[in-house]
């Protein structure tokens, strides 16, 4: 046995490790902020890529007293779950058993109400008409703001009733309501090339001054998500403009190259209302195509790496913590194979 040299053999694998780990969190880093938190590719956000789709569930039926009955499933589809000020959402639900037949379904009751917080005066509430129609399905619009729910700010709870078999059951649709527009938008949508981006720019009527946090998705001209442009910044009051940007060197780094005109689609946003609960008032929603981009080449698209203070100032820090422990690694074992420096391949300590 030769304690000395397992130490050494230990110690040398230690220093190997932390050239391998700081050399990984520097390549990482470099790669991930290629482009800015604003310009991201599609493939990184698949839950942000379709927005305005129906929220679907399959559950056991829900009966009276908290059980369930797993020989019938309750369908339900809710249109959306965010609304703004003047939007309506859709509800629908239906009954099948375990082979995916159709039940007979009957709604008995179905009533909205805000979810006040606790203490605060019980908000009112509202009926919901539920119409049968094709394949068993009932379904209902609700509007908030056509009825006494029309200045409640918050989720907005719709318990609706129904039976089958003459077994009573019981579902729950939520929603979340803003009763006022924080800001509309306020003209047609135009397109350029900036200084590292190809900008989609939205004029927006600004009410209420503060923080906005809009998104748009950006597909190819076959319709394939290619990115998630966003927006994050103070705004005041008047007209003001909203940027998304599809970053330069994101177009040049596809492989393949994505095919233009590229379209802006299904933008959304809300003003985010700090310390508060709801804590935003939400924009009226742009659903569908909203630009189609005048750009038809990447000529003269700028082709660079975001550059920041931040980034730059991590990149600095990473650094040194690599050159450090090579230092380290090198001092121990002036034999050891290093990672090149460049993050052109990832490299092993032999």
């Amino acid at each position: 046995m030769n304690p000395a040299g397992d130490d050494r053999t230990a110690h040398r694998r230690q220093l190997a490790g932390q050239v391998r780990l700081t050399q990984h969190t520097y390549c990482s880093y470099l790669q991930q902020t290629r482009y800015p938190h604003t310009s991201r590719p599609a493939a990184q956000h698949p839950d942000q890529l379709y927005p305005n789709q129906p929220v679907r569930e399959s559950n056991p039926m829900r009966v009276d007293g908290g059980d369930s009955d797993p020989g019938v499933l309750v369908q339900t589809a809710q249109s959306r779950v965010y609304l703004a000020a003047g939007e309506t959402v859709t509800l629908s639900l239906r009954a099948v058993d375990a082979h995916g037949a159709a039940l007979p379904l009957v709604v008995t009751r179905a009533l909205a109400q805000g979810m006040a917080a606790q203490g605060a005066r019980p908000a009112p509430r509202v009926t919901l008409a539920f119409s049968q129609a094709d394949g068993g399905h009932w379904r209902a619009t609700f509007a908030p703001h056509a009825g006494a729910l029309a200045g409640f700010h918050g989720t907005i709870r719709s318990e609706v009733r129904f039976s089958v078999n003459g077994r009573a059951g019981v579902v729950l649709f939520d929603v979340i309501y803003s009763p006022e527009l924080p800001a509309v938008w306020a003209g047609a949508p135009n397109e350029a090339i900036g200084a590292d981006a190809l900008e989609f720019t939205l004029p927006l009527d600004v009410r209420l001054a503060g923080r906005y946090v809009v998104s748009g998705r950006i597909d190819d001209a076959l319709g394939r998500p290619f990115a998630l442009a966003s927006f994050n910044e103070l705004l005041g009051q008047g007209m003001q403009a909203v940027a998304l940007r599809v970053h330069g060197k994101l177009l040049h780094d596809a492989d393949p190259a994505p095919p233009l005109p590229l379209v802006l689609r299904d933008v959304e946003g809300y003003l985010l209302r700090e310390n508060a609960d709801p804590d935003r008032l939400l924009l009226a929603r742009r659903e569908g195509p909203v630009l189609v981009s005048r750009t038809l080449s990447l000529a003269g698209v700028p082709d660079h790496a975001w550059q920041s203070e931040e980034r730059s100032r991590y990149l600095a820090e990473y650094a040194k913590d690599r050159a450090a422990a090579r230092e380290r690694l090198a001092a121990f074992d002036p034999a050891a194979t290093l990672p090149p420096m460049d993050c052109s391949e990832p490299g092993l300590v032999q």
